[in-house]
């Protein structure tokens, strides 16, 4: 059992270049979707000094697609934190339409890395308070 994450949503537009030949909305581009939550939610709770010295890079995507993403469908992405070892973070993410169907779910592990050396780096607790859950094993 874990902790419960809050969750950051993002709506997204769909636009005519994520809309591939079979007319829905390309595999690939779910996968920017992930990242631009997860950024979004970066930069909007994080602490400016965080931001200033730390950034995110991806060391590992899992995306199970569900259903179909439409030119015309109204999306959200839905993003919350999950556990974390010193360099390695979990962060979940689904693709929903507006109506809450569910198009794809994601689970991200991101690397914490200094901006000054370009290295990974161990964050302070706050920045492990708010970007992770504490596991617990009963």
């Amino acid at each position: 059992m874990s902790t419960p994450a809050e969750v950051f949503e993002l709506p997204i537009a769909v636009d005519a270049g994520d809309i591939d030949d079979l007319g829905h909305v390309n595999n690939v581009t779910y996968v920017r979707w992930v990242q631009d939550a997860a950024v979004a939610h970066w930069t909007t709770a994080a602490a400016p000094p965080d931001q200033a010295t730390l950034y995110w890079v991806v060391l590992r995507h899992e995306i199970e697609y569900k259903r179909p993403a439409m030119p015309d469908d109204r999306v959200i992405a839905r993003t919350w934190v999950g556990t974390a070892t010193r360099l390695r973070f979990e962060r979940h993410t689904e693709i929903v339409r507006a109506d809450g169907t569910l198009l794809a779910k994601a689970l991200t592990q991101w690397c914490p890395m200094d901006r000054a050396t370009g290295r990974p780096a161990a964050v302070s607790d706050e920045v492990r308070a708010r970007f992770s859950v504490s596991a617990s094993h009963g």
